[in-house]
């Protein structure tokens, strides 16, 4: 018997406390990866959840394929996230929301996100974008789909109704080689309960098999980015267990009989 358990569209650092420098974010360097380390067709489609904590957004399904990538990252780094593109010409991107106990400190103040990033070539993949997103709806309940248009190329995505860009996402110029970039942010929409980070390709020119990669990604209370603090891997990964576990059991009983079987979680789940 399989089991999968899944809450994990929130989350949160249990260590972020609106202190400068502490990370608000899960699995920033994309070290744990409990779902797997490639999704690809069927296991791509906007809105997939992806490596832990973090969700693909794309103008459809099986836009980019994502990996766990360990050749083409940073020095001193082993892990980035790699998105790999299938279909030309749609945008894409990731996501992760922060869960209201572990932001709702950061509501009303200034935040900046800061992250490592290249692409393969600057060709096509030309227009890089970060964005600082609140969500005042239900708390820790956000719309699944948080973009109701893509928008033509250059053009921000329309967000859904209760989602707002808290800061004005502009191209980030990457290169072929990784650099460190970052954006701030006031977060004053009124009633906003969460706050969501989303990086994406606003172009609509690209072609299959460019890649942009992503690693080292923080959000800290503060304007000024701070440099990205290595975790131990079991801290993070109990912090992706909050959210999202596999547990496999095999179960073998006697003719007519049954049996009682206790599961036990490694970490106390949302």
């Amino acid at each position: 018997m399989s089991q999968a358990r899944d809450l994990a569209d929130l989350g949160g650092s249990a260590d972020a406390g609106g202190i400068t420098g502490a990370n608000a974010l899960i699995n920033g360097q994309f070290a744990v990866a409990q779902r797997g380390t490639s999704f690809v067709a069927g296991a791509n489609n906007d809105t997939d959840y992806t490596l832990d904590r973090w969700k693909l957004f794309s103008d459809g399904n099986d836009v980019v394929d994502v990996t766990q990538e360990t050749s083409t990252v940073p020095t001193n780094r082993q892990f980035a996230i790699a998105l790999d593109v299938e279909t030309a010409n749609k945008k894409f991107g990731i996501q992760q929301i922060v869960e209201q106990k572990d932001c709702v400190n950061l509501i009303g103040e200034t935040v900046t996100l800061s992250f490592q990033a290249k692409v393969s070539a600057t060709t096509n993949l030309d227009n890089v974008k970060a964005a600082i997103i609140s969500w005042s709806g239900t708390a820790d309940d956000p719309t699944d789909d948080m973009i109701s248009a893509w928008g033509a190329e250059g053009t921000d995505p329309t967000l859904a109704s209760s989602f707002t860009y808290e800061n004005t996402p502009a191209n980030l110029n990457l290169t072929t080689s990784y650099a460190t970039y970052s954006v701030t942010a006031t977060v004053d929409t009124a009633s906003a309960k969460n706050i969501i980070v989303f990086i994406w390709s606003d172009v609509t020119t690209t072609s299959a098999g460019e890649f942009l990669y992503v690693t080292d990604v923080k959000l800290e209370a503060g304007q000024t980015a701070t440099p990205f603090e290595h975790e131990d891997i079991g801290t993070t990964l109990r912090k992706c267990q909050r959210y999202y576990v596999q547990q496999h059991v095999d179960i073998q009983t006697p003719a007519g009989g049954y049996m009682i079987v206790p599961i036990y979680f490694p970490t106390t789940m949302r």
